[in-house]
């Protein structure tokens, strides 16, 4: 990418950013496709310095999936995934709700056994990966309770607020 479309890009992101945090994505909220954007912030991989950026997501079991495409499709793995996959953690803002989520690479099994369901709703990333020559990889985000453990089923909860444990 040459630098005036490198610093072009820099510039919409900071805006999309800036529009969705001050709408809780009513205003950036939707990308390509009508794909819903999530807010994901995680540190660069050489710099440790929080980055955010909008990226489209779809809805898996509870979690998020992610796909590895670079802007319209760029050959080159995007910096934020790259990161992700390091960090194997990070914080997304979905609307106007902030978790802190874990992140793992999906193995070629379950990209494989996702792929059908992703092109689908997003048939421009199939697309993309026919013009790049390579398996778009696929981030699985799954949302971390406050305590660092997976939520525990809402009839537990209650119980432990009726024995004052």
């Amino acid at each position: 990418m040459n630098p005036v479309t490198r610093k072009a890009a820099q510039a919409a992101t900071k805006a999309n950013v800036w529009l969705y945090r001050r709408t809780n994505g009513r205003v950036g909220g939707r990308g390509m496709g009508r794909l819903p954007l999530l807010l994901l912030t995680v540190p660069g991989r050489h710099s440790r310095t929080p980055r955010t950026v909008p990226v489209a997501y779809l809805d898996h079991n509870g979690g998020y999936l992610l796909v590895g495409t670079g802007m319209g499709g760029s050959r080159a793995i995007p910096q934020w995934f790259l990161n992700l996959q390091a960090a194997g953690k990070g914080r997304i803002q979905i609307g106007g709700q902030e978790h802190d989520v874990d992140a793992h690479l999906a193995s070629n099994i379950e990209r494989d056994a996702w792929w059908p369901l992703i092109a689908g709703r997003a048939p421009h990333f199939a697309r993309w990966q026919a013009r790049t020559g390579r398996s778009l990889p696929v981030i699985v985000l799954t949302v971390r309770s406050s305590s660092g453990l997976a939520p525990r089923p809402r009839k537990i909860a209650r119980d432990v607020r009726r024995t004052g444990s």
